[in-house]
């Protein structure tokens, strides 16, 4: 089944086509700066349910998937961090990761006219101290642009993973693997 992927995410496609699901990439306005939530979970659901709302304005219901998702990193004590602004912003952010365990949380909306899947998903990632060279060099890289805690779990962060609970792709900002099931309907 094929599936409109309605985010302009180079990972979220690059997801879906390491697992051979077949999809149309189309982009979503959102401002995610409007939502005022109390945690990291009800921020992700309500960046979902934001952009499934808009998608549907943008491009319709029918027989084709719709396909949201968003990305936040919470830290031990519920901060979350978001996309950093700036250079200076991302050192910050990536700083309250360092030596530190951190929740990557991912909300999917999955809807059709013949179906519709939700889902909430965390994976926890404790990392090791950063190197401070290292960290200047992926900085200057601007890879951590657009990225949700400035953070690369496949990239820069991945060499300093020291134990991960739950899927990457989740991390990666799309659970796949639970997605799955609901398109052999």
């Amino acid at each position: 089944m094929k599936v409109k992927l309605a985010s302009s995410s180079k990972t979220r496609a690059k997801l879906l086509k390491k697992f051979n699901i077949d999809f149309e990439q189309v982009s979503v306005d959102f401002d995610e700066e409007q939502i005022k939530a109390i945690n990291a979970k009800s921020f992700v659901y309500e960046a979902i349910k934001g952009k499934l709302q808009r998608a549907i304005v943008l491009y319709g219901i029918d027989e084709t998937p719709l396909l949201v998702a968003d990305s936040v990193v919470a830290t031990k004590d519920g901060e979350i961090l978001r996309k950093a602004k700036n250079k200076e912003e991302a050192k910050e952010i990536l700083l309250k990761q360092s030596n530190n365990t951190v929740a990557i949380i991912t909300g999917v909306i999955l809807k059709s006219t013949k179906l519709e899947f939700s889902g909430i998903f965390a994976t926890y990632y404790n990392f090791a101290l950063f190197d401070t060279k290292d960290l200047d060099e992926y900085l200057q890289s601007k890879e951590w642009q657009g990225k949700a805690g400035a953070c690369m779990v496949e990239g820069f962060c991945k060499k300093y993973i020291k134990s991960v609970q739950g899927l990457e792709s989740t991390a990666m900002g799309l659970p796949v693997e639970y997605i799955i099931p609901w398109l052999e309907f």
